[in-house]
């Protein structure tokens, strides 16, 4: 009989070949874990026609640069009870701006699972507001969008956006 455990361990192409492909069958399927767990939770998609957005930006920055001309400025406020949304605008010599149509939406600041669109109605001393279902207290997120309906064609002449605290 020959003696066997005498022999000492070699390293033969076989041993390396199977620690490579052990090596890297074990990277490719934690990338594919990772891959299928990254597309399955978030597309990666954050906007809507990147593109056309991108195309129209001079636009933005052009409407932006009339909205500073105007010289307005708003305060947005939640009614304690979390049922109302008011909104001032004042223009730059701090006169109530009136006849405005504005378009609101109102959420949390994570997700817009309960985002609500508002029409807000001119009430007195050029002041807008919106009832709305009383909301839970906690952080909110204002946009309004400001159309004279009287300049139409000229588009939205004023946008703000704004954090609301609604307290417990």
């Amino acid at each position: 009989m020959s003696d066997v455990s005498n022999k000492p361990f070699e390293i033969t192409g076989k041993h390396v070949l199977i620690a490579m492909l052990s090596f890297f069958g074990i990277i490719i399927a934690v990338n594919a874990v990772m891959m299928r767990l990254a597309v399955s939770t978030h597309t990666g998609v954050v906007a809507e026609n990147t593109y056309r957005k991108g195309v129209k930006y001079n636009d933005e920055i052009a409407a932006a640069e009339r909205m500073e001309l105007l010289g307005w400025r708003n305060q947005m406020a939640l009614a304690p009870t979390g049922d109302k949304l008011s909104i001032d605008i004042r223009d730059k010599d701090g006169n109530a701006v009136k006849g405005l149509s504005i378009k609101a939406t109102l959420g949390r600041p994570a997700s817009e699972k309960y985002d609500l669109e508002l029409t807000l109605n001119e009430t007195a001393g050029g002041t807008y507001e919106a009832n709305m279902p009383a909301r839970e207290a906690g952080t909110y997120v204002a946009s309004i969008e400001a159309i004279d309906p009287a300049r139409e064609q000229d588009g939205i002449l004023y946008r703000a956006k704004e954090g609301l605290w609604l307290k417990p």
